[in-house]
């Protein structure tokens, strides 16, 4: 039998494609394109996506400061779910959810996403009270959704602490079976890989450095690697949209927060479904590599540090061993923090602004890892026609102004 080198045996990997994804064309910019996409992140690479096959746009770009998928994509827990309160925000998630359901098929890479269920406990009346209309609000507008029983959540989860002494008692829960996780790193390479294929040429290593304008319109971008025309460009730049969009002297009603996560040690599986508690704050389920991946709660303070601060991790801790009392014994492996844009009313910008050709798609807050193919969606949809798709229609900047704002502050299940 013929012996390999390491070098050989990666060399036959990559050529065959039997471990690796084919590695997408690092060109250099070209100097004009129809459409530049600023973040090569999840929702850029969405959107990208969604430009050249549902809307046959060629000439795209999308431009990222470091690496793809290297920002808030590759910092988050991973939950998709659509079980929000208001139509406008339910009806958004719900269109992404039903993207991610054929995504792997679409795309012809395995996201893993997983269906496993979310629960949202409740601890107080007040807590079902909500949970009954936010369940009976989904129900409204074709959500599945349903409310279970301590007994039920016990059967579902026998790790779980139910007991009437604890500190925070569990009443109850809102379910939602179709709800999941996905693979934060596959999402983009698959959208990345997926965009390449149509021609989108993603620049690496590219940072924004000018808006060009003229005559109220967007005319162009500066980079570190040169100028480059165009008459329609999207900023999807989690955490840092408002210094972006300053370059075109656009301000934004947005502030920029760490948001804590950290993981654990790998261990067998013991928790097959996604829990989320408001009271506790704190949300847990567990990788396909074995950790457990649980989500803390953003700092009060503005910042663009992706660490935070180890109170908000200790709070989460303390909630975990309460809900989970054999968690206690197990290591944390790492910890990190994202940045995250919130807006007033805790959800999405996505549409137009007062510079014609420019596009936004910010301010998710923590929802914006469950939006990506929908975000990318319907801003492909805005960038290509000039104008929002309904679903989005309703979380344009304007808003801001007019007063009619969405506010799903609270009322999402967990509160940031």
């Amino acid at each position: 039998m013929e012996k390999y080198s390491a070098l050989k045996l990666i060399r036959h990997a990559l050529e065959s494609n039997r471990k690796w994804p084919r590695a997408w064309r690092r060109p250099e910019p070209a100097r004009q394109y129809d459409a530049v996409v600023v973040g090569g992140g999840g929702h850029g690479l969405a959107t990208a996506y969604y430009l050249a096959s549902q809307h046959g746009m060629r000439r795209i770009a999308v431009l990222e400061k470091g690496w793809i998928g290297g920002g808030n994509t590759a910092r988050n827990t991973t939950i998709v779910r659509s079980n929000y309160l208001w139509t406008e925000a339910s009806l958004l998630y719900e269109k992404s959810l039903q993207l991610w359901e054929t995504l792997s098929q679409e795309l012809n890479y395995n996201i893993m996403f997983s269906q496993r269920g979310v629960y949202n406990l409740g601890h107080t009346l007040q807590d079902m009270r909500d949970i009954e209309r936010r369940v009976a609000a989904n129900r409204l507008n074709g959500i599945d959704a349903e409310v279970v029983s301590p007994e039920q959540i016990k059967a579902a989860i026998p790790i779980i602490n139910t007991s009437r002494e604890a500190r925070y008692p569990i009443l109850g829960a809102s379910l939602q079976r179709r709800a999941g996780v996905a693979r934060h790193d596959a999402v983009a390479w698959a959208f990345a890989r997926a965009a390449d294929a149509l021609g989108v040429d993603i620049i690496e290593q590219c940072e924004v450095q000018g808006i060009d304008c003229q005559g109220g319109r967007v005319t162009g971008l500066q980079t570190s690697r040169g100028p480059i025309a165009t008459g329609r460009v999207g900023l999807v730049v989690a955490g840092h949209a408002s210094v972006v969009a300053d370059m075109a002297g656009l301000r934004l009603p947005l502030e920029s927060h760490p948001l804590q996560a950290f993981v654990s040690e790998p261990l067998r599986p013991l928790l097959d479904t996604v829990v989320m508690s408001n009271a506790v704050h704190g949300y847990a389920s567990q990788s396909d590599k074995g950790e457990l991946v649980i989500g803390a709660g953003i700092d009060a303070y503005n910042g663009y540090g992706q660490r935070g601060s180890f109170h908000t991790i200790e709070h989460a801790m303390q909630a975990m061993v309460e809900l989970f009392p054999c968690f206690s014994r197990v290591r944390m492996l790492r910890l990190w923090g994202g940045i995250v844009d919130v807006s007033p009313d805790a959800c999405p910008i996505i549409g137009k602004t007062p510079v014609e050709g420019l596009y936004l798609n910010c301010g998710w807050g923590t929802g914006g890892f469950k939006a990506t193919p929908g975000s990318g969606w319907v801003l492909a949809h805005t960038m290509a026609h000039d104008d929002p798709h309904e679903l989005n229609a309703p979380f344009g900047l304007e808003r801001f102004t007019t007063g009619a704002l969405i506010d799903e502050h609270g009322a999402a299940a967990v509160a940031h």
